[in-house]
């Protein structure tokens, strides 16, 4: 049985126990979030401290190493107080993925202090020029979360090679994830959204940086893993955890109409010649179906979701390689479960009426935040291509990172 979201049992790590703690203090900084458009410093060093950041790191650094399930309730109860500390986190932990695929020595140098934020721009929008001892990294790399707090980046290049990018022999543009160092980037105000806002989102520009190539890889690389364990055996496992920040969301937006239904007058209607009696909202049909669908929606998405991480977990930890079913599962598990999130979230925003739309209310954000979240391209509609094909034994078709 999955424990309820934001709850905490007595074998649970420290961690997820600090998490929960941290609600009040996040909750005091909601609208401060809002209006800075990022994680406010003191925030994110309260997650730094507790060991947010470090949780996917591994045992043998010191940190908790977390299972992936662990790690989702970590997130859903931070994004059940506010949706952007949660999605911060997520993406703030995926250093102790990442690092797998660096020599362990190059990567313990390079984090001396485990619990601070890695930022990401997976996606390669930038340029890296092989020369002598590393590659010479330019470029503008957008949607990086978290940066302002955040110690390092990992961005997504083209190899490029005579002005032009280098292709494989197989055809394929040759790309090349780089780490930096945020002090050697420039992020630029962009951050400016409907949801999520409290992520500051913004872009970075590379200027001519050299990086060493011990501290870049190659998803196209065949031995792109080099630490041992089950956490670090599948090189999309920091994907495992992106849904989550979402459970916390249609969590908290369910919550909040739950409460709001109970205190709030439903509007009076005339019922033939008669005025119908007063009632509060939570006695209307509508607003019952709403929640209780709702309810539901988030139910099954949440279990589907642990459902098939715990069984990629599983293999992982039996040192068996994922089955062509197990891929297409986990390929569209952030879909799934993000826009189940979201069918359940606008359900009961509809239900609550007008006093819905306000900007300082917990629902206008609720759906803000996880309509922007099911923008990403994880959630992407062609996922489910991607799983198609698996499931149907045709050829594979994945990012190009």
């Amino acid at each position: 049985m999955i424990p309820p979201a934001g709850k905490v049992l007595p074998e649970d790590p420290p961690v997820l126990r600090s998490a929960v703690e941290l609600g009040p203090k996040i909750q005091a900084a909601s609208n401060e979030m809002e209006r800075i458009r990022r994680i406010p410093p003191e925030i994110g060093q309260a997650m730094r401290d507790v060991g947010i950041f470090s949780m996917a790191f591994p045992r043998s650094w010191g940190a908790e190493e977390l299972d992936p399930m662990t790690q989702l309730r970590v997130i859903e109860a931070l994004a059940v107080v506010e949706g952007s500390v949660g999605w911060c986190a997520m993406i703030g932990c995926d250093g102790g993925y990442i690092t797998a695929f660096l020599d362990e020595n190059v990567a313990r140098e390079m984090y001396p202090d485990i619990r601070v934020a890695t930022a990401a721009t997976a996606t390669a929008t930038g340029q890296a020029t092989p020369v002598n001892g590393g590659y010479r990294v330019n470029g503008r790399f957008p949607f990086s979360s978290g940066c302002q707090h955040s110690e390092w980046v990992w961005v997504g290049c083209n190899v490029m090679e005579n002005g032009r990018q280098r292709i494989s022999a197989k055809g394929i543009p040759e790309t090349r994830t780089c780490f930096l160092k945020l002090s050697e980037v420039e992020i630029l105000d962009t951050w400016y959204t409907t949801g999520l806002r409290g992520t500051g989102s913004h872009d970075l520009v590379v200027h001519d940086v050299l990086v060493p190539v011990e501290r870049t890889f190659s998803f196209q690389d065949p031995n792109l893993i080099k630490r041992p364990g089950p956490l670090y055996a599948f090189p999309l496992m920091f994907i495992a955890k992106g849904a989550a920040p979402a459970l916390g969301i249609a969590r908290r937006a369910i919550d909040v109409v739950i409460e709001n239904a109970a205190r709030k007058p439903a509007r009076r209607m005339i019922l033939g010649e008669t005025a119908e009696p007063a009632k509060m909202l939570r006695d209307e049909v509508f607003v019952q179906e709403s929640v209780a669908r709702a309810e539901t929606l988030l139910g099954s998405a949440r279990s589907y979701l642990f459902d098939v991480i715990g069984d990629v977990w599983s293999t992982l930890r039996e040192k068996r390689e994922l089955t062509a079913a197990q891929q297409a599962h986990f390929i569209t598990a952030y879909t799934h479960t993000v826009g189940t999130c979201a069918d359940a979230v606008q359900l009961v925003y509809k239900a609550s009426g007008g006093s819905a739309v306000y900007q300082s209310g917990a629902l206008d954000r609720c759906l803000r935040d996880i309509l922007t979240m099911n923008q990403h391209l994880m959630g992407s509609l062609r996922t489910y291509e991607m799983a198609g094909r698996w499931l149907l034994g045709l050829e594979p078709l994945r990012w190009l990172f």
